[in-house]
């Protein structure tokens, strides 16, 4: 079981940004920049390509929402999406705030304080539609 699977089933702490049947969206415990956020299928899957189709185009259409509103609650030039999969074996799309492709960097993440977290979490949350 995936970690990302505990975090779904509620066994871990995250802070949550979307739900509905198919995917769950989170922000990443350590940001590249603030509102970096995961958006992930429900159903335990390793690589993108073995995604279901409804799943896979569920992750995208959700992305768009999620995107937007990361968008609206940085200020971002751009919201940045990656698919790697090297660090979890549970498919997920990276929603990354960026200003610059130096941005796309990795190395650069960072765990921020509860209350960052938080306070991030409720803004771009509101912008949800």
């Amino acid at each position: 079981m995936s970690i990302f699977t505990k975090i779904i089933q509620g066994e871990l702490p995250c802070y949550k940004i979307f739900e509905d049947d198919l995917t769950f969206s989170f922000l990443a415990l350590d940001q590249i920049n603030p509102g970096h956020t995961l958006i992930i299928p429900k159903k335990e899957v390793n690589h993108w390509f073995e995604v279901s189709e409804a799943e896979y185009l569920r992750v995208h259409q959700n992305a768009l929402k999620i995107g937007q509103a990361i968008h609206q609650a940085t200020k971002s030039q751009r919201v940045l999406t990656a698919t790697v999969g090297f660090e979890v074996p549970h498919f997920h799309l990276h929603l990354i705030p960026a200003w610059s492709m130096a941005d796309l960097d990795f190395k650069k993440a960072k765990r921020l304080p509860a209350e960052e977290m938080t306070r991030i979490q409720k803004e771009i949350i509101q912008f949800i539609k």
